[in-house]
Parts: C-alpha cells; structure tokens; sequence
C-alpha cells in the first residue's frame, strides 16, 4: 500500500437548487451537455453499490488507516448518490425520461453485480463469497480510477466556469474535487486484499480490460438517451448515431471547446493504469481539490 501523507476524508454537507438551471447548462453544447448529464444517471445507484461493497469489506481491513479511509470514502460516496438523485428531478422537470435508462443501470448493479448475481446464490457461500467481494473492490478500483482522473481533468478545466450554469458546474466540480481527494483509496483495498503482488497485478489487468468498455458505453448510452428527448430536432439526431461516432464526436467537441474529456484523454489514463509503478496518488493534486472545496458554495 502506498504511505503517502493522508488527511481525513470527510463528507460535506452540501445543497444544490436547480430551479433556474437550463437543460443545456453548458452554453450552445447540447452534445456536451447531454453526455455529461447523462452521468445523473449512472451514478446514484452506482455509488450506493459502491457503498454496499465497502460495508462488506470493512471487517476485511487489516490497516487502521486504511479502516478509516473506506470509512470516510463510504460517506462521501453516499452524499454523491444523493445529490446526482436531485439531478435526476432537474432532468425530468425538462421534460426528460431517465427511468429507460435507469433500469440497465439497475440490472448492472442489482442483477450482474449483486451478491448473489443472476440469483447464483453459489458466490453467497464461503470461500466464493470472498473471492466475489474482493473482484467487484476490484471493478470499484479501475473505477475510481476514472473518476480520480477526470476529477482532476475538472479541477484544470476553465471553460465551465466561462459556459455554464454556476450550479451545475459546482456539483460536479466539488464530485470531483472529492474523487481526487479519496483518490487512492480504491487502488489501496484492493492491494490490501489481495494475496499476492502478482495476483493484484493481474487481476486489475483484467478488470480494467472489462470495466473500460463498460464506462465507455454507459457513459456514451446515458448521453444518447438524453440527447433523443432533446425539443431540438438537431440535437436529437446524436441518439441515432453509433458508438464509434459518438466516440469521434467526443474527441472532437473536447478538442474543440474543452467542455468534456476526449476520447484520446480516457485512453491514455487507462495505458497508465497498466504499468506495475502505477499508483493513482501520481494521478492528481490533492490540495487544488481541496482548494476548490474550501471555496465551493455549496461545500
């Protein structure tokens, strides 16, 4: 496990009102727009699945310090969950459906990752109960590892500040400050978990190798299930359009107005994650995320 100087992490309460905050809240991108609302609907019950995990692992925990940053990780994740539900009552007052969406996003986290997955009550007997739990750290971990980067990917950006709407833009910026600060906490469970540096190794090889398609197409269906209820005829033409499209279309309106994280972005994070020195501690700058908290008006 890496000993990098820790602080406590710590939830924050914070309030978002929504009432004035445009559909299109980044301004003349719909495309953007979309894709990153779409993220209202992966993560709520993502998050609470992340905390259902951790809550099972907790008796695991050999490290004080690390008890204590599952611990704190749990409670930030759950005020997540809550807040991007909020988000989700902003969609529908737009007009938008987000229950289509919500139900694959409940299979992935309610039926093929339960548990008991596909009712194999067989992963609920020891020793596979075990073995089961520590995989789906595992999938948390290449996770995080995403919302580490693009938690840092926001905390450089300047162009929401100039775009879009103050509210929205501070949600997802004090989100993401807290994933850059809880950064580590993921990569190091599962490390303490694992019996060997060898089967850590290649085990989140592996699980990266499924869960960086996964968050490529749930990302990309979110924002294309939104983008199909646009009133714009225009905008809803991106819910026809094929995932390699998507994928062009993300690296090019990155490129172009530095809204949303490119493609090129999402995958270079991931090459990293595949040398044996990677540790996500490298991946972020934990005192400009809590710079950004100590002036975020809602945290």
């Amino acid at each position: 496990m890496n000993n990098a100087v820790r602080h406590q992490i710590k939830a924050r309460r914070v309030q978002f009102d929504f009432d004035d905050t445009p559909l299109h809240w980044l301004r003349d991108d719909p495309f953007s727009t979309h894709i990153i609302n779409g993220i209202h609907l992966l993560l709520p019950e993502g998050e609470l699945w992340f905390c259902r995990v951790y809550n099972q692992a907790l008796p695991l925990i050999k490290d004080d310090q690390l008890r204590a940053d599952v611990e704190g990780f749990i409670r930030q994740e759950a005020v997540h969950s809550r807040a991007h539900s909020k988000a989700q009552m902003y969609l529908e007052r737009h007009g938008l459906r987000v229950a289509p969406f919500l139900n694959k996003v409940e299979w992935l986290f309610g039926t093929a990752l339960a548990d008991a997955p596909f009712g194999l009550t067989l992963l609920k007997r020891k020793p596979l109960k075990k073995n089961w739990l520590v995989l789906r750290v595992g999938i948390i971990a290449a996770i995080e590892h995403f919302t580490g980067v693009l938690g840092q990917w926001a905390m450089d950006n300047e162009s929401w500040e100039q775009n879009g709407d103050a509210t929205m833009v501070d949600l997802f910026k004090w989100h993401l400050a807290e994933e850059v600060e809880h950064r580590t906490v993921a990569y190091d469970l599962f490390e303490h978990l694992c019996k060997t540096q060898l089967g850590f190794y290649v085990s989140r090889q592996a699980l990266m190798a499924l869960v960086f398609p996964l968050f490529i197409y749930f990302i990309a269906e979110g924002g294309r299930s939104l983008a199909g209820q646009d009133p714009d005829k225009e905008t809803r033409k991106l819910a026809r359009k094929l995932l390699p499209q998507l994928l062009i279309q993300l690296q090019q309106v990155g490129q172009k107005t530095q809204n949303v994280p490119t493609f090129s972005f999402l995958f270079n994070a991931t090459l990293r994650w595949v040398s044996p020195r990677f540790h996500p501690i490298n991946e972020g700058d934990t005192q400009q995320a809590l710079d950004y908290l100590a002036r975020s008006p809602a945290a």
